[in-house]
């Protein structure tokens, strides 16, 4: 593609995102089609249908086949591409990232602790439970252990936080394996899982500081288990 083009692009992608904040547009709401838009800038559709298409790709936009654009609602998985292909190219450490996921995490169950619902609460003294029954399922532990954040993050009421705590997932499925093997016997096995179901009760109960306590201590423990094997 020539620099016009691109140049083309980049001022088409500029001017339906002025086109929602102008019109007010929230999630879910439809956007004219491609031929009005490539009318009142004077391109080619082509120029649009890239445009439409980059918009899609950071989930900016909701494009299906047979349908008009719509606005499209925040997704925590662009973020998540962004940080593994950092992590991959050598641009941040995966501790750097454990430090940022461990910040944002002890003000997650502070606010969930605060804010959640009696039906999030049931749902992640629930998960902490199950994580208890899966010794022998280790997939099922992990992924327990995933959704088990992700709630706690739901919970806290704050939809940035819930999308920033999903963009790790990627990462999160590589290096929370890799943090259980290194606890080898069950007497460390079961200090862990005994940390989540006791910050499971804390958030149930209403207690933001010793959620955010036993958080820092897991932290502490993960990332001194996880770095000291690599």
């Amino acid at each position: 593609m020539s620099l016009a083009a691109e140049t083309l692009v980049d001022r088409a992608v500029r001017h339906v995102q002025a086109h929602i904040r102008e019109h007010d547009l929230k999630v879910g709401d439809t956007l004219p089609g491609e031929g009005t838009f490539a009318s009142q800038l004077g391109v080619s559709r082509a120029v649009m249908r890239e445009a439409f298409g980059a918009l899609a790709a950071l989930r900016l936009l909701d494009v299906g086949n047979g349908r008009r654009a719509r606005v499209g609602a925040i997704d925590g998985s662009v973020m998540g591409t962004s940080i593994s292909h950092a992590v991959a190219t050598a641009q941040v450490s995966t501790a750097q990232v454990w430090d940022v996921r461990r910040t944002l995490e002890l003000r997650t169950v502070e606010l969930a602790a605060l804010n959640r619902t009696e039906e999030e609460a049931r749902e992640i003294e629930r998960l902490a439970d199950e994580m208890a029954v899966s010794f022998d399922d280790p997939d099922r532990l992990v992924r327990t252990d995933i959704a088990l954040h992700q709630a706690i993050a739901v919970a806290s009421r704050n939809p940035l936080y819930q999308q920033i705590i999903r963009s790790f997932e990627p990462l999160m499925k590589e290096a929370v394996p890799a943090a259980w093997a290194t606890r080898r016997t069950e007497e460390q096995r079961v200090s862990i899982l005994d940390v989540h179901i006791g910050l499971a009760r804390a958030i149930t109960e209403g207690d933001g500081a010793k959620a955010r306590n036993l958080v820092d201590a897991h932290f502490d423990a993960s990332i001194a288990d996880l770095f000291s094997e690599t």
